[in-house]
């Protein structure tokens, strides 16, 4: 039921919010074209994996193929590293320009460059798992066919194999560290500007209307971070993948409703615009 849910959410959510900033002219706007991405991608997300396993789950037939196990475990990589990219792209070309530099906005930010920039995430992001995954569907797994975990990630199949697969975990590592990192702190300093330019708001209801926004921001941001940083990089391969398990729930599931949650409930624009469509 709590899967289903929050697939339900995820999808419905974001498949209206899509359809809101395309239906809306008001929200033609580079932030609102990224956002718009973000929704794609979380949708995509959610159903490479949620879908997957609430259907698992109702049914009991807890059973995925090998040809199904490695492209969802490649599309999983795909979109997750598409959003983390996407995430600072909405950050420092959106929110950034408009907070730090608002009188060039409109030029920096026209429609190819913004089609580039998205674009070139998504390629990134496609480009960016294809090692990985295709080592590990090279390996012998000639033992257990029980994979630990509600979908098919990398820990636990490397777990199953029966060969060394230290050369792996460090293409995993260095992967997955360049991706996230990278993102991570250029992320963190694109909040420090944010949060630098906001203290200079002369208004104290401005003040707090920013903070308020920043925050709930950099919670979903955190809590997506976080996690994955946890599971790619500062973990080895065996470990409590019970806990792990709980873990992935974060970044997987949660994540895409809090976005659907705070990316539309908590926008006047996208509310105005709700309410003029409908």
């Amino acid at each position: 039921v709590l899967f289903s849910t929050m697939c339900v959410v995820t999808v419905v959510g974001n498949a209206c919010m899509t359809l809101i900033i395309r239906m809306d002219s008001k929200l033609h706007a580079p932030m609102y074209f990224f956002l718009k991405n973000l929704s794609i991608l979380d949708i995509c997300y959610s159903s490479v994996i949620t879908l997957k396993a609430a259907l698992t789950f109702s049914l009991g037939r807890r059973i995925i193929s090998y040809n199904g196990c490695a492209p969802q475990m490649f599309f999983f990589f795909h979109f997750g590293t598409t959003e983390a990219l996407l995430r600072h792209l909405l950050l420092k070309d959106t929110y950034l320009p408009g907070h730090c530099n608002p009188l060039h906005y409109t030029t920096i930010m026209d429609r190819r460059a913004c089609l580039w920039l998205a674009l070139r995430c998504w390629l990134r992001g496609f480009l960016a798992p294809v090692l990985p995954t295709a080592f590990i569907f090279r390996l012998p797994f000639r033992g257990s066919n029980i994979i630990n975990h509600f979908f098919c990630d990398s820990p636990p199949l490397l777990e199953l194999s029966c060969q060394d697969v230290f050369e792996i975990e460090v293409i995993n590592f260095v992967v997955g560290t360049i991706v996230l990192m990278s993102s991570f702190n250029l992320t963190m300093i694109s909040y420090i500007f944010i949060v630098a330019t906001t203290l200079h708001i002369p208004t104290a209801e401005g003040r707090s209307k920013a903070f308020s926004t920043c925050v709930s921001h950099l919670t979903i941001v955190t809590i997506f971070y976080r996690t994955t940083i946890f599971m790619y990089i500062c973990t080895k391969t065996i470990q409590t993948f019970d806990f792990n398990k709980t873990v992935s729930v974060f970044y997987s599931m949660v994540t895409p409703v809090l976005n659907t949650v705070i990316y539309s409930l908590r926008n006047n624009d996208i509310k105005q615009g709700v309410r003029k469509v409908l």
